[in-house]
């Protein structure tokens, strides 16, 4: 059995997009891409509504596009679903 042990603070602290990532930068200075076709709402959602999150404890909620992305579930690489 293979475990994945993710340590460190987890909180984010920024998101923003390129043109085919989503990069969330966590407050303890690692930044996350993933590719933006990994998240369908967030890829054809429009740029006001990708700026309109907020940032939680464990993740970021797109409250115009209701998606919610947990931290741990995008450093295992897990897509939207």
């Amino acid at each position: 059995m293979s475990v994945l042990e993710i340590v460190g603070d987890l909180r984010p602290c920024a998101v923003s997009f390129t043109a085919t990532e989503l990069v969330v930068t966590l407050v303890d200075g690692r930044r996350i891409a993933t590719p933006l076709d990994w998240y369908p709402r967030l890829m054809t959602a429009s740029e006001r509504e990708r700026a309109n999150y907020e940032l939680m404890s464990t993740g970021i909620h797109w409250p115009d596009l209701d998606e919610d992305l947990g931290v741990v579930g995008v450093l295992k690489g897990r897509r939207a679903g």
